[in-house]
């Protein structure tokens, strides 16, 4: 029987250098091969998925962590900031010396100082010329390359997602600030800092994207498989048949996965994908 598989990007179908490990890729092609459908389940916007990752020909991608719904290249979900709300939160954010970045499926728009931040984050403290540093750095070369720092090019009428960079003030106290009127989460990438976060549209997520995407197909959950690392990953749990989380996931996703595989430089997804019989051994 044809199955449905979700896959989380960031810790899950990517390690934490951002790569694909080719265990995963040749895995998915085994699976497509015998018409199991793959479908990116992910907190990143269309703009931040990397060549790399958009060669492997999947069926489609929800992403803005719920937002924004595609299949077979067919939007079928797209939902948006007001685009006053989006510049408040701007005002918010700098005011409180916070940097961020905007989401939309045009690309990823940085506040001024935000790859420097980054920069200073990676680093910890390494010395920039050395070769532990010059390492570091070179593992989120990616995604600097990926923000847009001119800001005439910002259409605030098309902001599925506002992430940022936080160490200012507590992250409470954003949540406090924004919690009931937007989604707020802690962020999903470790390096960032426990006081960074997104802040999403409210009454969105992986759960109800999963639903929307197989009202679409005329499919069932029955035949659902998910494959995720973080606390955003159990909204996606609770929307299909089998849960795996990642050998690197975070206890709260392990306790309520139907399974735990390896982590994913480990080969975790091949090995969970053998072990449900989506591949052969």
């Amino acid at each position: 029987m044809e199955k449905i598989i979700f896959l989380d990007v960031d810790g899950t179908l990517c390690n934490e250098q951002g790569i694909v490990p080719e265990s995963a890729k040749q895995a998915i092609k085994k699976a497509q091969a015998r018409g199991h459908r793959f479908f990116l389940c992910t907190g990143r916007s269309k703009a931040e998925i990397t060549d790399e990752v958009a060669a492997l020909g999947l069926d489609g991608m929800i992403g803005a962590g719920g937002g924004y719904c595609e299949v077979q290249d067919e939007v079928i979900l797209h939902k948006v900031f007001d685009e006053e709300e989006v510049r408040q939160l701007v005002t918010f954010l700098s005011k409180n010396q916070i940097e961020y970045y905007l989401e939309s499926n045009q690309g990823l728009f940085a506040s001024p100082g935000l790859k420097a931040r980054l920069r200073k984050v990676i680093l910890a403290g390494t010395d920039p010329t050395s070769a532990e540093g010059l390492e570091k750095l070179a593992t989120i070369e990616w995604f600097l390359d990926l923000l847009e720092e001119d800001q005439t090019k910002i259409d605030y009428q098309d902001i599925n997602k506002v992430s940022f960079i936080n160490q200012s003030i507590p992250y409470e106290q954003i949540h406090e600030t924004y919690h009931g009127k937007f989604q707020m989460m802690r962020s999903t990438v470790p390096a960032f800092g426990k006081d960074s976060g997104e802040i999403a549209l409210a009454n969105i997520s992986k759960r109800t994207a999963i639903q929307h995407l197989l009202n679409h197909l005329g499919e069932s959950n029955q035949a659902t498989f998910a494959f995720g690392d973080g606390h955003n990953d159990l909204e996606m749990f609770a929307a299909v048949d089998t849960g795996i989380a990642m050998g690197n996931a975070c206890d709260e996703l392990k306790a309520v996965a139907d399974h735990i595989t390896e982590t994913h430089d480990d080969h975790g997804i091949a090995v969970a994908m053998a072990h449900f019989g989506l591949i052969e051994n």
